[in-house]
């Protein structure tokens, strides 16, 4: 087998695509989620809390010189950052509920098979009555 032909099996196996997907949706929806933080939730907040815009939050550790830029650390971006991870985890939360609820309905509406070992003795039993 080439090794072009075991990468295309390997490329086209069924997790690999999914996975591929998942990443592709997942980075959109990071997209999303990074907006509407910055644009939406986050100003409503700084307005709260006296009018302080999170991402020009810093504290500066050396001062700019002639040579060299100032040296800061940037806790502002690093509040927006949590907020985003907040959110986008407290949605993934919801959808993963929602699906697990729509599965759960799924196996109700639908009987329960008897497992197999039941099924191998109920036919068992049936031969049995039908001598």
């Amino acid at each position: 087998m080439s090794l072009a032909s075991e990468f295309k099996d390997f490329a086209m196996r069924g997790n690999v695509v999914d996975m591929a997907v998942g990443i592709v949706i997942g980075g959109a929806f990071g997209k999303i989620v990074t907006s509407f933080v910055n644009d939406v939730l986050m100003p409503p907040i700084g307005v709260m809390v006296g009018g302080v815009d999170f991402a020009g939050l810093s504290v500066t550790l050396v001062e700019a010189t002639a040579d060299a830029t100032a040296v800061t650390l940037n806790w502002g971006n690093f509040v927006q950052t949590v907020f985003d991870f907040a959110i986008v985890a407290f949605a993934i939360f919801m959808v993963i509920k929602a699906m697990n609820s729509m599965k759960k309905k799924e196996e109700e509406a639908a009987p329960a098979e008897p497992p197999k070992d039941i099924q191998l003795l109920t036919e068992i039993r049936d031969s049995l009555q039908n001598r």
